[in-house]
């Protein structure tokens, strides 16, 4: 069909056959009739009959050829066998298009807002692909959703005269309503959950049923509940579960004791925040004869009660982490186990896991020693009283807290040679009154005592890993583990790293971008001279997001950030279901006679393990923990969020100096520098000009002044708004001139 038609107005063929097909590949799921065809191609209305016979020479050639289908007489139809579908996660941004993840794409596939058909955040969706976005992105469309993610959601009933309605905290492209008989007692204004009876009801709603009433809008349980629901995270456990770890007896056999290696009469100390209760490790330290220390790196062995396949088990599986929230823990395993028997409680023998290593003075290791142990902590210290000796060198087991401190600091120093990145973030606190409301904001800090602790929980992550991948390969025992869980971090991404280089050279920071001792070593250094400035906080974030995310695997691609080959996650059991993998693991291994003869001193017969530990189990169950671990962040950020909009409710009309953290095409994002409190400025309330977003040098620019507003520019801000149920914070510039 090269040949021009001839006519009075003669048309392009081939021009017309390239825009049907194209028509039908943007539009795979319509039909089209051919005065449909000829519309949207744009043909003029004149020499009707020459168009009509090319356009139906060109249908009977697609035809023939397969591309279309006549799927009745004269209506026409993209060869369903043609199209490309793929599976993956939706992801949902502020302006309502999607973004589908697919294993194996490079680049996720982009889904137009008209084309999400009801499918919402998190499901697993049946993509067509379009293949029409250019520089190598794909578009598509939903046609089917194939699991979705949650059919709970929480918000405020809003109760009408013919049903009610949820005003949802999380944003979801679909009105949901409640028919009066399903409201189950609530009343309107309570926040409470509701669940998905129908998704298929006309005009874009969901209809649901109250589950449960969460109570009333503001007060604090209510809204710490809200959170969990709204995260799917469970607060109570099921009673078998709380059964089974009842029925665990807290003394400690004779038996036992036997089979391990016994710290007893070892010093030994725990080192946890002031308000812990649940302490995953212990250090025991001794002089040796040789001038050299042992020092042991003690863990509970929360793989010793919870045995695999039990109740207790597969509810540790499933939460798969401990979620830290504002005023609460929410555990991975009941109080009886977290709390009691596995934690290791000053003055109480408890079984453990270690690690055990002889160093000297510069922290170079001359032996090592895996394994069961039983010890008795002698003192529990919090991190401000680990400090205190540290800063006086007076206290108690001031001389093992000094000499350990000294040898972490020498190792700490190798690390960073090494190429280890130093991410000292600020993180955000609360002092909270007697009803959960804050009073104050305060900043956790990281000092000696703290690094202390990092340094050696970094040393056992690090040689437990080392150890089982060294012993992999040359376990010849077919029935023992052949897989590993490791923790990951894999480089930073090119784009990123060089568009944040770009930024911090505006503050007059040099980041390298090519190789990793280089990229390393300048990213300390920008860390610590920012230290103190009103940047700090906004360059530490942006580095960090610069950052690839660290992930659970069985596929070892080494760790960037600490600049480790192998690393993986031992020492927190008692919150981390990944460590509960991994001390069964390790135990699997040290069973081994080939995983025996690379240990020195490896003499006692550790309970063997029944788990098959290969590639193909493990790897699902690390993808869970990595998804668990970020659901959890998730809601840490959000019950943080909550907290920063409440604790600024009473000030609104206040001014405070910021700095500009976010820029977007409709406002800005700004940080009150004295409380990390961040909030939104709309660019339609900037009375003075009209702004206009300019994306590459990351400010919004005045049409008619030029004046810019940079990220990282310090403002003065005034509070306009505190909206604590959808935990929006709105600010407007202060001294915006006209």
């Amino acid at each position: 069909m090269s040949k021009k038609y001839k006519g009075t107005n003669p048309i392009d063929v081939q021009n017309v056959s390239n825009q049907i097909q194209t028509l039908f590949n943007l539009n795979p799921s319509s039909s089209f009739t051919y005065s449909n065809l000829t519309k949207r191609i744009g043909l003029r209305k004149n020499n009707r009959p020459e168009i009509q016979n090319s356009v139906e020479l060109i249908l009977s050639s697609l035809k023939h050829e397969g591309i279309i289908d006549e799927v009745s007489t004269g209506i026409f139809k993209l060869n369903q066998s043609n199209l490309k579908f793929e599976t993956g996660i939706l992801d949902l941004n502020t302006s309502g298009n999607g973004f589908v993840t697919i294993i194996g794409f490079e680049r996720d596939v982009f889904i137009g807002s008209n084309n999400i058909n009801s499918a919402l955040k998190g499901d697993t969706v049946k993509v067509l692909i379009h293949n029409r976005r250019g520089k190598g992105r794909m578009e598509g469309e939903i046609v089917e959703i194939v699991k979705r993610n949650k059919e709970a959601f929480v918000g405020i009933l809003q109760i009408g005269k013919y049903s009610a309605t949820l005003d949802a905290d999380s944003k979801i492209p679909a009105d949901i309503y409640i028919p009066l008989t399903k409201l189950n007692g609530a009343k309107a204004g309570q926040k409470v959950q509701v669940k998905i009876t129908n998704w298929q009801t006309a005009n874009n709603k969901l209809e649901a049923e109250v589950a449960v009433v969460l109570g009333n809008v503001g007060e604090n349980e209510t809204e710490m509940h809200a959170i969990l629901v709204e995260y799917g995270l469970l607060y109570h456990f099921p009673k078998e579960v709380e059964d089974e770890a009842d029925n665990i007896p807290e003394k400690i056999s004779a038996d036992e004791i036997k089979n391990r290696r016994d710290f007893r009469k070892t010093t030994t100390f725990t080192i946890d925040p002031a308000d812990a209760k649940d302490f995953d490790d212990a250090l025991s330290f001794k002089k040796l004869e040789n001038g050299h220390y042992e020092i042991g790196i003690h863990i509970a062995d929360v793989s010793h009660y919870v045995v695999p396949g039990s109740k207790l088990d597969n509810e540790a599986y499933s939460r798969a982490t401990s979620v830290y929230l504002v005023d609460r823990v929410v555990p991975m395993l009941p109080e009886k186990l977290s709390n009691k028997v596995c934690s290791l409680r000053p003055n109480e023998e408890k079984l453990c896991f270690a690690a055990v290593f002889e160093l000297d003075n510069e922290g170079q290791i001359y032996d090592e020693w895996y394994g069961r142990t039983i010890i008795n902590s002698c003192r529990r210290f919090t991190y401000e009283e680990a400090q205190l000796v540290l800063e006086t060198g007076e206290g108690d087991l001031k001389e093992e807290l000094l000499t350990m401190n000294t040898i972490a600091k020498k190792m700490r120093a190798v690390r960073y040679k090494k190429g280890s990145i130093s991410f000292d973030t600020r993180e955000v606190k609360f002092y909270l009154d007697a009803n959960g409301k804050p009073t104050g904001v305060y900043f956790k800090i990281a000092k000696d005592s703290n690094n202390l602790i990092e340094d050696y929980m970094l040393l056992a992550n690090r040689k437990v890993a080392e150890l089982v991948s060294g012993a992999i390969e040359k376990v010849t025992d077919k029935n023992k583990a052949n897989a590993f869980v490791y923790r990951v971090h894999d480089s930073p991404n090119e784009d990123k790293l060089l568009a944040f280089s770009k930024f911090a050279k505006k503050f007059g920071y040099k980041l390298k971008t090519t190789g990793h001792l280089e990229i390393a070593k300048s990213l300390n250094e920008m860390l610590a001279e920012v230290k103190g400035k009103k940047e700090q906080n906004l360059m530490q974030t942006l580095a960090v997001r610069s950052m690839a995310k660290a992930i659970y695997t069985t596929k070892n691609i080494g760790h960037y950030g600490l600049a480790f080959e192998h690393y993986t996650h031992f020492t927190s059991p008692i919150r981390r279901y990944p460590d509960v993998l991994v001390h069964r693991i390790l135990a699997d291994y040290l069973e081994s006679d080939e995983a025996k003869s690379l240990i020195k001193k490896a003499k006692e017969k550790l309970s063997n393990t029944t788990n098959n530990f290969t590639a193909a189990v493990l790897e699902p169950q690390c993808k869970h923990c990595s998804d668990r671990e970020k659901l959890a962040a998730e809601a840490e950020r959000s019950s943080i969020k909550y907290k920063q909009v409440e604790f600024m409710e009473d000030k609104v009309g206040k001014v405070f100096k910021a700095t500009i953290t976010g820029v977007t095409e409709y406002g800005m994002f700004a940080e009150i520098q004295e409380n990390m409190c961040e909030g939104f400025i709309r660019l339609r309330d900037i009375q003075s000009d009209f702004y206009e977003f300019d994306e590459n040098n990351y400010c919004v620019t005045g049409r008619r002044t030029k004046k810019n507003y940079r990220l990282g520019d310090e403002i003065f801000i005034k509070v306009k708004k505190a909206n604590l149920p959808k935990k929006q914070l709105d600010f407007s510039l202060e001294n915006d001139d006209f």
